[in-house]
């Protein structure tokens, strides 16, 4: 029959219908013929061994389409549906999912959720529908959605990247202290632990920033006891500086759970680490289950991700939920069952060190020759010398189809300039949320043990939860009333204090992870007054050592540099005194830079800098 230009031909242009027919996923060379019915349901004939197959899918493709269409997989049989041959007729044959029965059936579906996992949006999966139908479905989503481009193509293929992956990050790891210490732990608790607190300091964070606090950490906190017994000041100290502070919070939180709640044993499974502890997600889990327990569970994070698009050119949002459930399936069809926590530590690393945002080394990736985007280099390199139009080739998932959703979408070019770069793409972010604030360093310069400054506690929860900073009151943009409200502020901790003492010293800008937040910075001494030597509830007088080394942000400390800069005598070229701030001096005049190029002494090229005689 000849479809009708209906709900069911763009039915068809929607939801990649390219396995419909004679598809070699079918295997059998059977076919269908679709139409419409007037009441709009799909009139199904088929041809040939395997059109029972084709015709199931097709028709369970048809009722998941996630485009307005309500999945229809519990109700009526519709009409209209007409299935050939005999064996494979009526609704039960098109929606039946026999349950697993026996040895041989859970190790088929076992091969088959590793082979093309795909998980459903929760939207798409109803709780009516059987655990068994479910799977079925995913299955379906998953090919109508997914081009074979971007999978492996057999075992073969992915023994071979494991087998590549493995052997480059034996040669090539990095020495880390982590590392160290859970191939040394013999105690599986204490080695979890160990792998527990370099994830969570990990996290937005650079290797060489986490080194120093980890080990210091470990050397407070050797273990999960040890943790547990401190106390959230001591925590937040510690922390000061790295950033993100509820991750320090809820990994104490964590241990004081193992200790009191769970005998002091961690988890062993990706699945219960996720559920039992606070501030673990799934990768954490996965990573902890993984590399202290021998856990054969992939993970995703950010170098992940970058290696996966590049390795099955996914040019997708990976932010969206589509691609993300992809690229977690593909993690855990290519985690190495022997090795998974090795495994994992590798496709890190490879992300970490070769295979990064900008100027990826591809001459030194160990899986060069797996890479679909190196394999789109190679050829929109050749189509450039040879002058030739870019057309797909015959292996590669033609973009501007429409049909995968794994592709980049036609508003998003090849850039030849960027080469494996293209992939992944980049996901928009909302810009920072602009906050403004009036802070003010209130010294006592003459108080006994020398000068104190006065510091109070933020709430305990929110941003900078439990931290010091100088007291602060949070203005309007326009800045209105700024100095009146930050002195009442004052008062309110400090008892009277004259006003006129009060000066604006300039502004410090600080970009938290989804606020930019700018600190009209003020100063106050205290000169000439009778020192105080007591505080309400909530503040404290620290001196300047003791404010170095307690849980203050690192916008407090910058704060305080613009404060000690703005001090008699201070070296306002010192590094200490330079700050982000607005200045009001001039750039040079052109006749000036020349005059200063002029008479600027020479220093010979082969001298040696200050820097490298004190290295």
């Amino acid at each position: 029959m000849t479809p009708r230009v209906s709900r069911l031909s763009w039915w068809m242009r929607t939801t990649s219908a390219w396995f419909l027919g004679a598809t070699p996923s079918v295997g059998d060379g059977g076919g269908i013929s679709l139409s419409e019915s007037p009441t709009g349901w799909p009139s199904v004939q088929t041809y040939g061994s395997g059109a029972g197959e084709s015709a199931r899918r097709a028709l369970r493709a048809y009722w998941l389409v996630p485009s307005g269409l309500a999945p229809r997989l519990a109700g009526a049989t519709p009409p209209g549906v007409r299935l050939s041959p005999a064996r494979e007729t009526g609704r039960e044959a098109i929606m039946r999912k026999p349950r697993p029965t026996g040895r041989s059936h859970r190790k088929k579906a076992s091969r088959q959720e590793g082979g093309d996992k795909c998980v459903l949006n929760s939207s798409q999966a109803k709780p009516s529908v059987p655990d068994g139908l479910v799977r079925q479905q995913k299955k379906v989503v998953l090919q109508a959605s997914v081009s074979p481009y971007h999978l492996f193509k057999d075992t073969a293929e992915i023994t071979a990247f494991r087998g590549s992956l493995l052997s480059w990050y034996d040669r090539e790891k990095r020495n880390l202290p982590w590392r160290r210490l859970a191939e040394g732990e013999v105690d599986l608790d204490r080695r979890a632990y160990a792998v527990w607190v370099s994830e969570i300091m990990l996290q937005q964070t650079q290797v060489a920033t986490v080194i120093d606090y980890y080990t210091r950490w470990m050397q407070k906190w050797p273990t999960l006891q040890d943790l547990a017994s401190a106390s959230l000041e001591e925590v937040n100290q510690l922390w000061a500086g790295l950033g993100y502070y509820s991750r320090g919070r809820r990994l104490q939180e964590g241990a004081r759970k193992v200790v009191e709640e769970l005998g002091g044993h961690m988890p062993h499974t990706a699945e219960t680490l996720q559920q039992l502890l606070p501030g673990v997600g799934r990768y954490t889990a996965g990573a902890i289950a993984s590399i202290a327990f021998g856990q054969a569970t992939g993970i995703v994070d950010g170098n992940v991700v970058r290696v996966l698009c590049r390795v099955r050119a996914i040019g997708a949002d990976p932010s969206s939920t589509l691609v993300s459930q992809q690229l977690w399936s593909l993690a855990q069809l290519l985690v190495d069952p022997a090795r998974p926590g090795d495994f994992n530590q590798a496709a890190m690393e490879l992300g970490a060190t070769v295979c990064t945002p900008q100027r990826p080394l591809c001459s030194q990736c160990p899986v060069q020759s797996l890479c679909r985007a190196h394999q789109r280099v190679k050829r929109e390199q050749l189509s450039a010398s040879q002058s030739l139009p870019h057309s797909p080739d015959v292996e590669e998932c033609a973009p501007n189809t429409g049909q995968c959703q794994l592709c980049p979408p036609p508003t998003k070019p090849w850039d030849q300039t960027l080469g494996v770069a293209n992939f992944p793409r980049k996901a928009s972010r909302r810009p920072p949320r602009e906050e403004c604030s009036a802070t003010c360093v209130l010294e006592q310069p003459g108080a006994l043990g020398g000068s104190r400054l006065l510091l109070v506690q933020r709430p305990s929860s929110g941003l900078l939860a439990g931290l010091w900073e100088f007291p602060s009151v949070t203005m309007e943009s326009s800045g209105q009333y700024q100095h009146e409200a930050l002195l009442q502020e004052l008062q309110s901790w400090a008892g009277p204090l004259p006003a006129t003492r009060l000066k604006h010293l300039g502004e410090v800008v600080h970009t938290f992870s989804h606020i930019k937040l700018t600190y009209q910075v003020y100063g106050l001494a205290l000169e000439g007054q009778i020192p105080v030597t007591t505080a309400p509830p909530g503040a404290r007088w620290l001196t300047r050592e003791e404010f170095h080394t307690a849980a203050v942000s690192t916008a407090m400390k910058k704060v305080f540099r613009m404060y000690e800069g703005q001090q008699p005598g201070a070296c306002k070229g010192s590094k200490r005194s330079q700050v982000s701030i607005s200045s009001s001096r001039k750039k040079p005049s052109p006749g000036q830079q020349v005059l200063d190029h002029f008479f600027r002494p020479h220093v010979p090229t082969d001298a040696p800098s200050l820097n490298s005689v004190a290295q």
